[in-house]
């Protein structure tokens, strides 16, 4: 399996994705057993169409529990999920969202990639090749996207839900469950993306800019 995983890439055999994805909404739905990922995909064909009609995804160790098309449930009959890979037959020759649901299991996740557990927390590692083993989705540097990340966890178990960017909107849920939104402002690859939640103290300071403004510094630390 790793020798598979480490022929080269050589850059005459490149060809650009057929699709433009230039936004990502994901929500991260954290639970004590298992993780619900359901992500939106904004894509554009790009002005090499895929010729077979189809669009193929990046999908490992996960279980597709559903695909929407606009909105609209997809009849399983028009895509298929096998050795890592989700495929979508006869998609539209204009702009349109997929969305898929899938089911993770981070705390048995040993590969170090992905989303998984680690000292009691969760934690993401994407670089090169890990976000495919957190939802479908191309999983190349040359695709970059706008992410919105909605994390919602219990909080006695993650009370610092942490991603990319900008937290736009944080709340509770109920008596035990909480979520926070980010949004990170730059398009970015997959590879970049980042999640953190579990115990976390943040430390604070003040910087100010030769401008003069003022910014503020937060780090997370363990306690």
């Amino acid at each position: 399996m790793r020798s598979a995983e480490l022929r080269p890439i050589r850059l005459e055999d490149y060809t650009p994705f057929p699709y433009l994805l230039p936004t990502l909404d994901m929500v991260v739905r954290i639970g004590s057993d298992s993780t619900e990922v359901e992500t939106t995909l904004g894509l554009a064909p790009a002005a090499r169409a895929a010729a077979d009609g189809c669009l193929h995804l990046h999908a490992v160790a996960m279980e597709v529990e559903a695909l929407l098309l606009d909105g609209v449930p997809l009849d399983a009959r028009r895509w298929n999920h096998a050795d890592g890979v989700l495929t979508v037959r006869d998609v539209p020759a204009d702009p349109f969202r997929l969305t898929s649901r899938c089911r993770l299991d981070p705390s048995s996740n040993t590969s170090l990639e992905g989303l998984y557990v680690s000292g009691g927390m969760f934690t993401t590692q994407c670089e090169a090749k890990g976000f495919r083993r957190i939802t479908p989705h191309p999983d190349r540097p040359d695709l970059l996207s706008r992410f919105t990340v909605r994390i919602e966890a219990p909080r006695a178990l993650a009370p610092v839900l942490l991603s990319n960017g900008n937290c736009i909107d944080r709340g509770e849920l109920d008596r035990a469950r909480h979520y926070s939104v980010w949004q990170d402002p730059f398009p970015k690859p997959s590879y970049l993306f980042a999640l953190v939640a579990g115990r976390l103290v943040a430390r604070e300071d003040l910087f100010t800019t030769c401008s003069g403004r003022e910014v503020r510094l937060r780090i997370f630390v363990e306690p």
